[in-house]
């Protein structure tokens, strides 16, 4: 009875081990020390001086470091109000279009807390973020995956992300009358995809038809490197629609800062910011400052052009080593994740993979593989995709490029070691 008692609930019990515990563990094992950490999106130096300096004089304000407005601090809210109302138009509100959440996951978190039902459909695209999952399932929400898949010769020439595809017709069949809500990732972790306004509009002609809400994570939205389109400036109809997701964090280098905000009309935010008061009240007081200063220099400070341009150079130098080694891979057309096919590389037959390892698809064989054979850590992108499904992916691997150039020169070096398990 009271083991029964003390049972945990279903949405966390009997999970299988993830992805980034499966990679530390191999890191943690690998005789190649220290591990060069490709893996998790972090990035690996700090973000601008004026960015520090900002967080720092907040430290210093009283009314800095006590609760900030539930919905965020009004600077902060007329700060992303003002940087992103050219992009939509019109004047955004900044008290009613605009709410400040604990980062961008627990923004997600929010918006479907704010409108998801038991019994209620999502409809989100494969590969997904892994977060959408048990955000989506915590008030009951049921998931319809939509396959996104690689260019047909994918494992052979070297391609842009925008060629990996929709299944329309799969799409189009997943909107019935329980789908209350689409999740759109543009620019797309892991793919580097940023949607045409072609594909967005067809997505969004299908949800006005289905009256469906969008989520549109567009945590990337500062670093792409072909025409960026906003699902929300797409026409007055969907931005009645669409919930807009963005990342200071992101945005500024600062991961670990945790604040996000949510974009929308009015009768869609005041929803999901009751949600975020439920959920944690407020955020972190400080940061968020420091975040709207960021947000009020950063085309002052040329910040914007030189993200794009820095990270581009780094996609660059880091996908050298891919054009060396004759392995395919997917030029990001957003973000900082490049992913890489690895299916000429021929994993030993009596290789010792650990049990909950040697059962996961290819990708992760060759994500252990990697980490104790090079020292270089990536991640298994099949992890972002549903069981019937990993196919798809099974012989890509995900990099993370936002790491110093000394980093990335160390990868490709560690990399080159591939050679001998190339086969032709």
């Amino acid at each position: 009875m009271v083991e029964e008692k003390f049972k945990p609930a279903k949405r966390v019990a009997g999970q299988r081990q993830d992805v980034w515990s499966i990679i530390n563990e191999a890191a943690a094992a690998s005789p190649k020390q220290p591990i060069v950490n490709m893996g998790q999106g972090f990035f690996g130096y700090n973000p601008p001086q004026f960015i520090l300096d900002a967080a720092k004089s907040a430290l210093d304000r009283v009314e800095c470091n006590q609760y900030s407005p539930t919905k965020g601090r009004p600077r902060l809210k007329k700060a992303i109000a003002d940087a992103y109302s050219p992009y939509f138009g019109r004047e955004l509100n900044p008290e009613t279009e605009v709410t400040i959440t604990t980062g961008a996951n627990e923004g997600m978190l929010s918006a479907f807390m704010g409108f998801i039902e038991p019994g209620d459909e999502v409809i989100v695209f494969e590969p997904f973020f892994d977060q959408y999952l048990s955000n989506i399932e915590m008030p009951g929400g049921i998931i319809k995956y939509v396959p996104m898949s690689p260019p047909k010769d994918g494992a052979e020439r070297t391609s842009s992300a925008a060629n990996w595809s929709i299944d329309w017709d799969v799409l189009e069949k997943s909107f019935n009358e329980k789908t209350k809500m689409i999740v759109i990732n543009t620019p797309h972790n892991p793919v580097g995809k940023v949607f045409s306004k072609e594909e967005l509009q067809r997505i969004g002609d299908l949800c006005l038809k289905h009256d469906v809400l969008i989520l549109s994570d567009e945590v990337y939205d500062r670093l792409y490197y072909v025409p960026f389109t906003r699902m929300a400036t797409l026409s007055p109809e969907l931005a009645k629609i669409t919930i807009t997701v963005g990342s200071a964090g992101k945005n500024f280098y600062a991961t670990g800062w945790r604040v996000g905000y949510l974009i929308g009309p009015p009768e869609l935010i005041k929803y999901v910011a009751a949600a975020h008061t439920r959920i944690c009240f407020s955020s972190v007081s400080p940061l968020q400052e420091a975040a709207a200063i960021g947000f009020e220099q950063a085309d002052k400070e040329g910040f914007w052009d030189s993200a794009v341009k820095e990270m581009q150079g780094k996609i660059d130098r880091f996908c050298q080593v891919f054009d060396e080694l004759g392995v395919a891979y997917s030029i990001p057309e957003g973000g900082y994740f490049v992913l890489a096919n690895f299916s000429k590389v021929k994993l030993p037959d009596d290789y010792p993979f650990p049990g909950h390892v040697a059962n996961r698809p290819r990708d992760f064989k060759l994500a252990w593989f990697m980490i104790q054979e090079l020292g270089v850590a990536a991640i298994p992108p099949t992890e972002f995709y549903t069981d019937a499904n990993t196919h798809l992916a099974e012989d890509w691997m995900r990099f993370a490029v936002c790491k110093n150039d000394n980093i990335l020169d160390d990868a490709k070096e560690r990399l080159r070691g591939l050679k001998k398990y190339m086969v032709t």
